[in-house]
């Protein structure tokens, strides 16, 4: 009798349906919610590097005795944040200039040298960006 009932229970199908969707349901509420977590991991790790990245210029320079005869635009940059720097572009009045890459650890300073034919007694506008975006800069006369 009791193997009958067992069949019988098989046999019925009223009670696959709901069972299914609702296992359905959860798999793809679990896919969901992981999909959400790993997305709000990268979009905060990247957050808190770009909002960690601190840079100040300390000096400038301008420098017409050259070795190379050329008159140069020297940053004394200092990384103050919590994540390294990676200099990308320097823009002087508003246009870019090609300069070598500085990178600055933790604490780290140095001296960035642009090529550039500056004109004494005129006001400079100078913008350092690093990788990230952030942006620091001035307006500096030039002796």
């Amino acid at each position: 009798m009791n193997m009958l009932r067992f069949l019988r229970f098989f046999k019925d199908k009223r009670a696959i349906t709901p069972v299914l969707s609702n296992l359905l349901l959860m798999v793809v509420a679990v896919a969901a919610m992981s999909i959400a977590a790993t997305t709000t991991y990268v979009i905060t790790t990247n957050l808190r590097e770009t909002m960690g990245e601190r840079l100040i210029i300390e000096d400038v320079w301008f420098n017409d005795a050259t070795t190379t005869g050329t008159r140069q635009i020297s940053i004394y940059l200092r990384n103050v944040g919590k994540v390294p720097i990676r200099v990308s572009t320097v823009y002087i009045n508003h246009t870019r200039c090609s300069s070598p890459t500085l990178e600055l650890e933790l604490g780290d300073h140095g001296w960035l040298n642009i090529t550039y034919s500056w004109t004494s007694n005129i006001l400079y506008h100078l913008d350092v960006v690093t990788m990230r975006g952030t942006h620091v800069g001035g307006y500096y006369k030039a002796p």
